[in-house]
C-alpha cells in the first residue's frame, strides 16, 4: 500500500511563482518598489474594495486596523472566542479590552444574537466596536452586523484571514464578497503558507474609506508621509534654512507613531502569481469540501460538519466527532495530520488573567470538545482525499 504523508494545511508554489519572485529579487527593488502596488492594486480588484494596504502579515493588518479605528486604553471591542489570539490581541495592543460573545453552534461564527445581548445590557457608548471572524471561510452576514453597529455607534473590523473569494448574499439578493468593505470599515487578510494565497508572510487590508485608507499608508511605514501637501514643518525648516518655495525632493515627516509593517516586493511578487490561480485554487477546495460532506453525511460519530454552502472559501473543513483525541491520536498513526481551530481564546492563560473562565462561553467551550480540522488545500489529491475519510471510517468501525 502507498504511504502518504498529509498534512491539514499545504502551500501550493509552482515554477511560475518560482519565476516571478526571481525576477524580483535582480529588479532594482526588493521592498518599497513597484510590485506592492500592483499587488495592491490587484487584491483591491478581486475582493471588490476601492482600496488595499499590503502589510507583513495578518496581525499586524488587525494591529494597524485597530490604531487606524484608534482603539486607545479602555475602549471594549466584542469578538468570537473561536478565533486564533491576533483577533483579540490587536485590541490589547492598544490598550484597549476585549470582551467575547458566543458562537452560534450550527455555523461556529459570533453569534449576533448574544452580540445585540451584549449592547442591549449595557449604556450606549459602552463598547467601540466589533470584529466578526469568516471561520473556516464561512462568510459572516456582515449587513446585520452592520445594521447593529449603527445602531450602536460601532466600526466593524472583518477578519477574513479564512475567506478571499467567498461571500454572502444580502437582503437584495446581492453577493458581497469578504473583504468588499461594503458593511465593514475595514477588512483585513492574511497570506500565511496555509492559506488560499501564500506569499511566506504577508497581510492585506481593505477599505472603501479614504481617511483610513491614508492613515493606515503612514501608520505601515513607521507614521512617516512623503506628501507634501500634509506637511507640517515649514519649508524653510525642511530646506535646512534656505530660501525656497518647494519643499526638497528628500523631505518626509514621521507625524505619528507608526511601525515597519511593510511588505516585500519579491512577497508581492509570489502574491500576484498566487492570486491569479485564486478561483481555481477556490474551486478545488469546494470540491473537496463536497466530497467530505457527502462521505461524511449523516454518519452517527459525525455530531456536524461544515456542509456544502454557498460562498463559503473553506479553508478548512471541520467536522465534529466523539472521541476526538483518540481519533487524532490514530490519524497521525495512519500519516494524517489535522488540526484544531481553535482553543477557545478566553481561556488561553492570558485570559484567564483578565477575568475569563470555564462557562463563560458554553457554545464555544462544547465546540472545542469535538472539532477537527481535516486536511484541505488544492493540491491534495483525490486518492489522498479517499485515503482520509477512510481511515476516519475504519477508526469508528473498529471503535463505534
Amino acid at each position: 500500500m502507498k504511504e502518504y504523508i498529509i498534512p491539514y494545511g499545504k502551500q501550493n508554489i509552482t515554477q511560475e511563482d518560482i519565476d516571478v519572485v526571481n525576477q524580483t529579487l535582480v529588479s532594482n527593488f526588493l521592498t518599497q518598489g513597484p510590485e506592492i502596488e500592483k499587488f495592491e492594486e490587484a487584491f483591491a480588484n478581486y475582493v471588490g474594495s476601492k482600496y488595499a494596504i499590503s502589510v507583513s502579515n495578518g496581525t499586524a493588518a488587525l494591529h494597524l486596523s485597530a490604531l487606524a479605528l484608534n482603539v486607545k486604553k479602555g475602549d471594549k471591542v466584542i469578538t468570537s472566542p473561536i478565533t486564533f489570539a491576533a483577533s483579540a490581541n490587536c485590541i490589547r495592543y492598544c490598550g484597549g479590552e476585549i470582551v467575547f460573545a458566543d458562537i452560534d453552534p450550527k455555523t461556529f461564527l459570533l453569534d449576533i444574537g448574544k452580540v445585540r445581548d451584549l449592547l442591549e445590557s449595557s449604556p450606549k457608548g459602552t463598547y467601540q466596536g466589533i470584529i466578526p471572524v469568516d471561520l473556516a471561510g464561512r462568510p459572516v452576514d456582515l449587513e446585520g452586523f452592520r445594521k447593529l453597529a449603527d445602531e450602536y455607534g460601532l466600526w466593524i473590523i472583518e477578519d477574513a484571514c479564512h475567506a478571499p473569494g467567498g461571500y454572502f448574499e444580502d437582503s437584495q439578493k446581492q453577493k458581497q464578497l469578504c473583504g468588499n468593505s461594503n458593511y465593514a470599515d475595514l477588512a483585513i487578510f492574511s497570506f500565511h503558507p496555509v492559506k488560499h494565497i501564500a506569499c511566506g508572510e504577508g497581510g492585506m487590508i481593505t477599505t472603501n474609506n479614504e481617511v483610513l485608507y491614508k492613515k493606515l499608508l503612514k501608520l505601515r511605514t513607521h507614521g512617516i508621509t512623503r506628501d507634501n501637501s500634509l506637511f507640517e514643518n515649514s519649508i524653510e525648516f525642511a530646506s535646512g534654512g534656505e530660501s525656497s518655495t518647494e519643499y526638497p525632493l528628500w523631505y518626509m515627516e514621521m507625524q505619528d507613531l507608526g511601525f515597519n509593517y511593510r511588505l516585500t516586493d519579491f512577497q508581492a511578487s509570489l502574491g500576484i502569481s498566487q492570486l491569479s490561480r485564486a478561483n481555481e485554487g477556490l474551486e478545488r477546495r469546494k470540491a473537496i469540501a463536497k466530497k467530505y460532506f457527502e462521505a461524511f453525511y449523516g454518519k452517527s460519530f459525525i455530531k456536524g460538519q461544515s456542509g456544502d454552502i454557498e460562498g463559503h472559501a473553506y479553508h478548512l473543513y471541520i467536522i465534529e466527532v466523539e472521541d476526538r483525541l483518540n481519533l487524532y491520536n490514530y490519524l497521525r498513526t495512519c500519516k494524517v495530520f489535522t488540526q484544531i481551530h481553535y482553543i477557545p481564546c478566553h481561556l488561553m492563560p492570558y485570559y484567564r488573567r483578565l477575568g475569563w473562565k470555564e462557562g463563560d462561553m458554553p457554545f464555544a467551550e462544547e465546540y472545542y470538545k469535538s472539532c477537527l480540522s481535516l486536511p484541505m488545500y488544492p493540491t491534495l489529491t483525490d486518492e489522498e482525499q479517499d485515503y482520509v475519510i477512510e481511515c476516519i471510517s475504519k477508526y469508528f468501525k473498529k471503535n463505534g
